[in-house]
């Protein structure tokens, strides 16, 4: 009995030395108290899960892509880190009946950016979580699909005219606002199937 315990513990041990690799992190006085600061305020749990954050985001953004501070490259597109309130200032400019047609004009540059950069085809639904996770990491919004209803949480451009063109142009759909304050929620249109002749 003690024998064949001894061997599952071994075995045990040594399937988690082949999956688990620690690793240990030495940090300076200040970032380790800046860490501690954001657990004790609750804004993250822990370390760990902090760490794997960074390296989602790491991921995610291609950060070493990163060429100057404030000039980063994500594929063929240039990403910047802009103020909400100017965006919001530049779109003011903007006659309303226009909204839709730029915001569609937005999506089509977004469609070819993200189709080079990730090589997926962001018109098919099955990719949908990938192009909302890029969307989500460079500050879009938090995007879900619910049924036939699209919804964007805390968009960084509040215009639903302009997000309704950005959406259409991106995933090749038609949509009808349902919505147009935050959360702003798009209901995907059916394409009627035209009736054959005999």
């Amino acid at each position: 009995m003690q024998e064949e315990k001894r061997k599952r513990l071994e075995e045990i041990a040594s399937k988690n030395g082949e999956t688990t690799k620690r690793t240990t992190i030495i940090l300076e006085k200040e970032e380790r108290e800046y860490i501690d600061s954001l657990i004790k305020e609750g804004k993250e749990p822990g370390i760990k899960p902090l760490i794997s954050k960074m390296l989602d985001v790491y991921r995610s953004m291609m950060i070493y892509d990163w060429r100057f501070p404030g000039e980063y490259y994500c594929g063929i597109s240039r990403i910047a880190f802009v103020n909400v309130e100017l965006l919001n200032i530049l779109i003011q400019q903007i006659p309303r009946e226009k909204w839709h047609e730029i915001g569609r004009k937005m999506g089509d540059a977004l469609k070819v950016s993200m189709e080079t950069t990730l090589g997926l085809d962001t018109s098919q639904r099955e990719n949908w979580e990938s192009v909302f996770k890029r969307l989500r990491v460079q500050g879009f919004g938090d995007f879900f699909l619910k049924d036939k209803y699209l919804l964007i949480k805390t968009p960084f451009i509040g215009n639903a005219e302009i997000w309704q063109g950005i959406l259409e142009g991106l995933f090749g759909v038609e949509l009808d606002m349902k919505a147009s304050v935050p959360p702003l929620v798009f209901e995907i249109k059916t394409k009627q199937s035209t009736p054959t002749t005999t």
